[in-house]
């Protein structure tokens, strides 16, 4: 309990009133009141302004007294960590660039260019430009509420990453509190629990990937066209780079850093991949960090590239169900293949048992077979040309 009072300190005279734990009034000859807490820092005594009596409170300056001191006895600068607090509170815009810096190390390739497109998608139209402390659980409803039903992984992806960057901004103290949890699904319908990927029947593909060929060129149809051969996930499409990519041994190496389960993972391809590949590299300077499927400033491209793709063909499946077309059509079509073996094209996780079964070598050109036939069977009599 302090020695101060509310009234003490409206009628404090001239001089120095100690609150205890180091906390002081200070009030100048013209009746200017201040305060200021003396702290220990490695055996050396320090006297920090806090700020006007006008701007703090008599319960305000012990709160911020309290957290200066812990500080302090913690090793930190209480002086660096006073003047954080006075720094302006960016945006929510500015906020997200921050989390981002601070956190891709830790993050694959993928999702560290998804956290930045999601967000500005769908987040900074709505809440970009509003100061970060200002942010509410009604802003992120009223953002969700267009998507929440319509795109229910993609708002649930914005929702935690909308938290992640509300999170980042309380632990740098530009907002009081962490981001608000239950509160922003009031009002939004309940989604359906799990869900899997709208996956077109494997028996129209190929009517659909001859349709797509009949398309004006573009980067984004090669690109859906290249994840339907190779049963692959649409970010691993978007992040190959030509560094990955092995046309004579027709390979595709990739990565751990691109990978769902951050293993590296090499897709084999198949004449119609190898095919589409070579019609992309025609008459190109390329340079290995380039990405094979690059936006006109030879940026990696977003994935609303090839959804946008489904909705004007008049499609409503997603392009990451072209996986699950896939595994139906290998269950049902390649009797001679085990089903591992499909599970080890998706980039699935294969219990090492069942590798030792086959001779490794073994196991990669039965996954060969498998695409090279899934590639006849999407792209019939060569549709692709050189």
């Amino acid at each position: 309990m302090g020695k101060l009072s509310a009234l003490g300190v409206k009628n404090a005279k001239p001089g120095r009133h100690g609150d205890g734990e180091g906390l002081y009034l200070l009030v100048s000859t013209t009746g200017a009141k201040s305060w200021m807490i003396r702290v220990q820092r490695d055996g050396v005594r320090r006297d920090i302004g806090l700020g006007s009596l006008a701007s703090l409170s008599l319960s305000d300056a012990r709160v911020k007294a309290t957290a200066l001191r812990k500080y302090a006895l913690n090793g930190g600068d209480p002086i660096e960590e006073r003047d954080r607090d006075r720094r302006p509170t960016p945006t929510f815009k500015e906020a997200m660039k921050a989390t981002h810096e601070a956190l891709k190390a830790g993050w694959s390739a993928k999702t560290a260019a998804d956290f930045l497109t999601s967000l500005d998608t769908y987040a900074n139209p709505a809440i970009g430009n509003l100061k970060v402390d200002t942010i509410e659980a009604s802003h992120i409803r009223d953002l969700l509420a267009p998507i929440w039903m319509v795109k229910p992984d993609t708002s649930r992806k914005v929702k935690v990453r909308i938290s992640a960057v509300l999170n980042f901004a309380h632990s740098k103290g530009w907002r009081p509190t962490e981001a608000p949890r239950k509160s922003v699904t009031v009002g939004l319908s309940k989604q359906a629990k799990g869900g899997n990927y709208a996956a077109m029947p494997y028996a129209d593909v190929p009517a659909f990937t001859q349709s797509m060929e009949e398309r004006a060129p573009s980067v984004g149809r090669d690109a859906l066209t290249f994840q339907i051969l190779t049963a692959a996930r649409t970010g691993e499409v978007r992040s190959a780079k030509w560094a990955h990519i092995d046309l004579k041994a027709a390979a595709w190496h990739r990565p751990a850093e691109v990978m769902k389960n951050r293993e590296p993972h090499t897709v084999t391809l198949s004449p119609a991949a190898v095919a589409l590949l070579r019609r992309r590299e025609a008459g190109r300077k390329l340079r290995p960090d380039q990405y094979v499927f690059s936006s006109t400033k030879g940026a990696m491209i977003s994935d609303m590239t090839l959804s946008k793709l489904m909705k004007d063909a008049g499609q409503p499946f997603t392009p990451h169900g072209f996986r699950s077309s896939f595994r139906d059509w290998a269950a049902e079509k390649m009797h001679d293949i085990p089903d591992s073996v499909a599970e080890a094209a998706l980039s699935h996780v294969v219990p090492d048992q069942v590798v030792r079964a086959y001779k490794r070598t073994q196991f990669l050109e039965m996954r060969r077979k498998l695409l090279d036939a899934w590639g006849e069977f999407v792209v019939p009599e060569q549709v692709l040309g050189e």
